[in-house]
């Protein structure tokens, strides 16, 4: 009774497809039975005729006395499966168009659900206590109360029928055979009609009352609408461990890339970038590396120790790092400014292999003032 009250939230989508994988679909029986008694009466009431003719014969042969038949040996074997085979040939199809019309009252009430799970092994339904706690469940006691109702109903009702209509079952006895068996049809089919009703109305109440005991017994507590939450969008948890190690993935790719840059542009105590460029293979360039803080310092070192050159360039470091993302190309606006820079580090580098003279100091970068934060 407490977990009931604490299930107050309807059903989701993704429970709702695994209970029907599982195989709990609202079914209503009394759909089922309406289904069948009212289509195979409609049916038998549309094949009168021919059935008449058929049953007909079926007596006529089988009440019939042939003296010359005793003389054979297996005459009466013959003559039962004869008429066996006759039964059969009237008796499948009726059979039949029964077993589609009970499928249809199953897929009129909840749907096609073609699934083998409630086939499966389930070594916990052979636990006697549990099995017993399900027999004396609400549910199922509720069920046993409607299949007696239902019964007791339909048995009133045709004991009723039966003991009004026994003069004409008596008249029957004075007719000629044909004329005996329409009359029987005829009456019959008027009980049959009044049975159908009866099914009727309860197939009536019981088709949404067996939707609303499953969306019952479907519903959700706040604990588990929260887990499958969770599940479908990701634990916060897990999301954030798999950032911070995409994160530290990242940082290691960069670290690895700044031995390959060009040169390495500083704030000397917050930012650092770090550049390379490709002639014929890049149109502008591009940013290796950048960090913040210690990851700038980081990146200092690993440039230093590969001999990577680190310029102190304040403000260009200050507008590269906001407005630029690793392995991105720098704002057209920047060209002119790390274009100084790096024909710079070109000359020094050719100096120092002598191939040329040593660069006058590299004087202050400016850059456009609403690129530059600190501006």
């Amino acid at each position: 009774m407490a977990d009931d009250q604490n299930r107050q939230l309807p059903a989701s989508e993704r429970k709702i497809r695994k209970a029907r994988e599982d195989g709990q679909v609202a079914r209503s029986r009394d759909l089922a039975h309406l289904l069948t008694v009212g289509g195979g009466g409609a049916l038998l009431v549309a094949l009168m005729p021919a059935l008449g003719e058929r049953l007909s014969a079926i007596l006529r042969v089988g009440l019939s006395f042939d003296a010359r038949l005793l003389s054979r040996d297996g005459a009466l074997i013959e003559r039962l499966a004869e008429l066996s085979v006759t039964w059969l040939l009237v008796l499948l199809p009726l059979g039949a168009v029964a077993t589609a019309l009970a499928l249809g009252a199953g897929v009129a009430s909840g749907g096609w659900n073609f699934t083998f799970k409630p086939l499966s092994p389930n070594f916990g339904k052979l636990n006697p206590i549990s099995g017993l706690g399900q027999i004396v469940s609400g549910r199922r006691l509720g069920d046993l109360g409607k299949a007696c109702l239902l019964s007791l109903v339909l048995g009133c009702i045709g004991a009723a029928y039966l003991w009004l209509r026994m003069p004409h079952f008596h008249d029957a006895l004075a007719m000629p055979l044909p004329r005996a068996l329409a009359h029987t049809a005829s009456t019959l089919l008027s009980g049959l009609t009044l049975l159908v009703i009866a099914l009727a109305v309860f197939a009536a109440i019981d088709v949404p009352l067996q939707r609303f005991m499953m969306a019952r017994q479907l519903r959700m507590s706040h604990q588990e609408a929260k887990q499958e939450h969770k599940e479908n969008e990701g634990n916060p948890e897990v999301k954030g461990r798999i950032r911070q190690r995409m994160r530290e993935m990242s940082k290691k790719r960069m670290l690895q890339a700044v031995p390959t840059a060009d040169l390495v542009v500083m704030n000397p105590t917050h930012f650092a970038v770090a550049l390379k460029y490709q002639d014929g293979q890049m149109a502008a360039p591009r940013v290796v590396a950048k960090g913040a803080d210690l990851l700038a310092f980081k990146i200092r070192d690993i440039a230093r120790e590969h001999k990577v050159p680190v310029l102190q360039a304040p403000p260009l470091a200050r507008a590269l790092y906001t407005h630029t993302e690793v392995d991105q190309e720098i704002p057209a606006r920047l060209f002119t400014a790390v274009a100084q820079v790096l024909a710079y580090v070109y000359r020094l580098r050719n100096a120092l292999a002598g191939r040329g003279p040593m660069p006058p100091d590299l004087g202050a970068i400016e850059v456009p003032a609403d690129l530059d934060p600190m501006s």
